[in-house]
């Protein structure tokens, strides 16, 4: 299945230090049909991607971490063999912002079609 296209891989993130609301459930479910394979769970947004290998596995969190730093949001990412779930929640705000998924976008569209997630 391949990712939908979205504006959303054509954003970038604001800076976000709290005093803003976060996106109420009907606009994260929303924001959640453009994305694939994604879930909301809890004040998170989490997909786990699954690799061939350990290599693919680290080449795609060393990718992940250049999204993060160019967009200056950071995922907390739970790293085995031949997966890797990425978690994305804007902790200054307790919840979910529109920069969880532009960034979560944005990985699924660096990562290959013949990679599954899960």
């Amino acid at each position: 299945m391949s990712t939908p296209v979205c504006d959303l891989t054509t954003k970038h993130c604001k800076p976000c230090e709290g005093g803003v609301a976060p996106l109420t459930p009907a606009e994260a479910e929303t924001l959640l049909k453009t994305l694939n394979g994604w879930e909301l769970s809890g004040n998170e947004l989490v997909k786990t991607y699954r690799f061939k290998n350990y290599y693919e596995t680290m080449a795609f969190v060393n990718t992940t971490a250049w999204i993060s730093h160019r967009e200056d949001h950071h995922p907390d990412l739970e790293v085995g063999y031949r997966q890797c779930r990425v978690r994305y929640s804007t902790h200054a705000i307790g919840g979910l912002s529109e920069n969880d998924f532009i960034c979560a976008a944005k990985v699924d569209a660096l990562v290959s079609v013949d990679a599954p997630s899960h």
